[in-house]
């Protein structure tokens, strides 16, 4: 359904209370008083079999006796209660309901079939429903809050959270008031039976008064679809996600390195990669994140000022930023001399620029407007420490007119506790972010740095691919309708339908015809054992390199064999492969395995048989776009070796990128394709392409 159906839970215009109560110790009794108390100018409906008055208005004794307006129901009575209270909603035609009562899916089978029930419910009526086992919303510059949670509720601000858990919202209203910033909007979604975190993001971010979405998960419904919605609303609005669980999930069962190493967590960083949402490790640098994308302006590039009236912050600033991908900004020879005729002879006018203890105000606030001006400076980190000079109160009054008439990014280190408090405060009201220690503001002004580069580099497409013969895939996959592994020359046929060339290779059934095929392909020779059975062919004595005769070959195919029906008694064994020993090049692997939420997730990293000991790897989602598949390269040893290291040549990086491309796009037109691996991908010199050396491909049909 659009957004205009979750409307009602943002903007209703009256709201009904089901299960108010005039007791104080009960929830009911709290929603209505949060709700009241909320300052919400529409309609205020209480719902109470026993009737009576509460907060100076009227219980009504049944859904069907409330007046109009009422677009928005908050379902708070006992489980076993809530089916009869939605059928009285959908009735009375209230199309968005809050299940706050908990016992649901939560609790066991028997509570998944009563959600289970609600949902059928809601979908005989035409009505959403948020929840149930959640805490309700919160919009608070409506303002509306129909939550049950303590008083006093949020304050005022533009950071939107939206929360899996209920519990977690509790404890993040009382936190941001005591970090000095407010929210826009606060949504508990519980179970999710209906609405997800995937279509309140949409609502959520489109008000103006929200600048940044937070997000709490502990999953995702629907991972494809969360990636397109994150990635629409990311080119409005900055996202920030927290994932939970990171450790529980394990790792899938799989017959490949690529099914080994692609847990949950990897497909997760791929779907935030892939739709410009940040991934923050803990939720208080999620909120660090979100005051800093909502405060500042984006840095035009990485490189960092840092000005401080102590060496030793300013020293450790400068680790922190280069620990978060930025750089210390050179300063130009002007700003130095600049600055020498500012301070005193023993300041540091080198970046970090140290004006000493006895730094006065007026310095403090000319040495920062000298650094703002500077071309080479986008952006500024300022440490204030308590000062034996001025105090800190007063450094910050100084700095804040600084700040605020520049373009560039100033965050600052408030360095200490009691002695820095009205800095604090001071820095709070005026909208300027600050952070205790200068490794959080450099964190923050990474997150800022990343944003920026994700904006400037625009929308990304997946790549365009040629010589792509789907017809060829698709007639290979025909003949072999069962599940499991195909054939080493089917797989190979796949690739090469697609682009990807497999080194070629023909199938030995005895020694002789081993010899046969070797000359017939030309020496040297490689033999590797033939079964879909064995799937680490190293392990088990299964490959041999470089043969460069008969008598090798007959006497390789012979060892092979042995040692195969040796490690593995139960295999099928068809026989020995053949391929001829390709030129010398850089190895990788590259791979591809269906992830049950966000659908195929390609590998790419360091091949060979350390692999998984290495776990020199990357992954994104199918298909590529350019922005992906350099950026695997990028973020792998094996990746960034292709350019040349020491006496290794360049290697053919843009066959890499077309390889990596094309398997993707295989395995993404190709649904029942569980798995392909190429394990090793020879990568020659430069220009001189790539060729698949070992491939494996599983199937894994709808229907199977």
């Amino acid at each position: 359904m659009d957004n205009d159906s979750l409307s009602p839970f943002f903007t209703p215009q009256g709201v009904a209370v089901i299960g108010a109560s005039r007791e104080p110790v009960k929830l009911g009794y709290q929603l209505a008083r949060n709700l009241v108390q909320s300052g919400y100018t529409g309609a205020v409906h209480f719902v109470n079999p026993r009737g009576g008055t509460l907060l100076g208005r009227p219980i009504y004794t049944s859904v069907e006796a409330v007046p109009d307006p009422v677009d928005l129901a908050v379902v708070l009575v006992p489980p076993p209660a809530v089916p009869a209270a939605l059928h009285e909603c959908g009735r009375r035609g209230i199309k968005a309901v809050i299940v706050a009562t908990g016992g649901f899916r939560e609790t066991g089978p028997e509570g998944a079939a009563l959600e289970e029930q609600l949902l059928v419910i809601a979908h005989e009526y035409g009505m959403r429903l948020v929840g149930p086992n959640c805490v309700g919303l919160i919009n608070n510059h409506l303002p509306l809050d129909t939550t049950f949670l303590p008083p006093p509720g949020p304050p005022k601000g533009d950071v939107a959270f939206i929360s899996h858990s209920g519990a977690i919202c509790a404890v993040v209203i009382d936190w941001v008031r005591g970090q000095g910033f407010g929210l826009s909007h606060l949504v508990s979604l519980g179970n999710q039976a209906d609405v997800s975190e995937t279509e309140a993001l949409g609502p959520v971010a489109a008000d103006p008064k929200t600048r940044v979405v937070t997000l709490y998960l502990e999953g995702i419904s629907d991972g494809r679809r969360f990636v397109e919605e994150a990635a629409r609303v990311v080119r409005e609005k900055p996202v920030v996600a927290l994932k939970v669980g990171r450790f529980e999930s394990g790792r899938r069962a799989a017959a490949s390195h690529t099914g080994a190493l692609a847990g949950a967590e990897e497909a997760f960083d791929a779907a935030f990669r892939r739709s410009g949402v940040l991934r923050a490790a803990t939720m208080e640098e999620m909120f660090h994140w979100a005051q800093a994308l909502a405060w500042c302006p984006l840095p035009k590039g990485r490189n960092v000022a840092v000005l401080t009236n102590a060496g030793g912050p300013g020293v450790t600033t400068a680790d922190a930023l280069e620990l978060n991908g930025l750089r210390l900004a050179s300063l130009s020879a002007e700003t130095q001399a600049a600055l020498k005729a500012l301070l005193p002879p023993a300041a540091s006018v080198h970046n970090p620029v140290d004006m000493l203890a006895g730094a006065t105000l007026e310095q403090h606030a000319e040495s920062l407007r000298l650094l703002l001006a500077d071309a080479n400076v986008d952006a500024v980190i300022v440490i204030i420490p308590p000062s034996p000079v001025s105090s800190a109160g007063a450094v910050a009054r100084a700095i804040i007119p600084v700040i605020q008439a520049s373009d560039k990014p100033v965050l600052a280190a408030v360095m200490g506790d009691r002695l820095v408090q009205e800095a604090i405060e001071h820095l709070r009201a005026a909208r300027v972010v600050e952070y205790r220690f200068p490794e959080r503001a450099a964190s923050a002004l990474s997150v800022l740095a990343q944003r920026a580069e994700w904006l400037a580099a625009g929308e990304q497409k997946p790549i365009t691919l040629e010589g792509v013969d789907t017809a060829s895939a698709r007639s290979i996959l025909a003949h072999h309708p069962q599940d499991g592994f195909l054939p080493a020359n089917a797989a190979a046929g796949l690739l090469e339908a697609y682009g990807v060339r497999a080194a070629p290779m023909e199938l030995a059934r005895s020694a002789e015809e081993a010899v046969h095929l070797a000359q017939k392909a030309g020496y040297p020779v490689v033999l590797k054992i033939a079964s879909a059975d064995i799937t680490h062919k190293s392990d088990v004595g299964g490959v041999l390199l470089d043969l460069r005769d008969a008598k090798a070959v007959a006497q390789g195919y012979d060892a092979i064999m042995r040692n195969a029906a040796t490690a593995e008694p139960k295999a099928r064994i068809d026989g020995v492969h053949v391929q001829r020993m390709l030129p010398p090049g850089q190895e990788v692997i590259v791979g591809v395995v269906r992830d049950a939420q966000f659908g195929p997730l390609v590998m790419f990293g360091s091949g060979g048989v350390e692999v998984e000991g290495l776990k020199d790897v990357a992954f994104a989602l199918a298909p590529l776009t350019e922005r992906d598949a350099q950026g695997m390269l990028e973020r792998t040893w094996a990746g960034r070796k292709l350019g040349g290291y020491r006496n290794l040549p360049p290697a053919d990086r843009q066959a890499t990128l077309q390889a990596l491309a094309r398997l993707a796009q295989l395995a993404w037109d190709f649904p029942e394709i569980a798995e392909v691996e190429i394990n090793p991908l020879r990568v020659l010199a430069e220009g001189q392409g790539a060729y698949a050396v070992d491939v494996r491909a599983r199937l894994v049909h709808p229907a199977g």
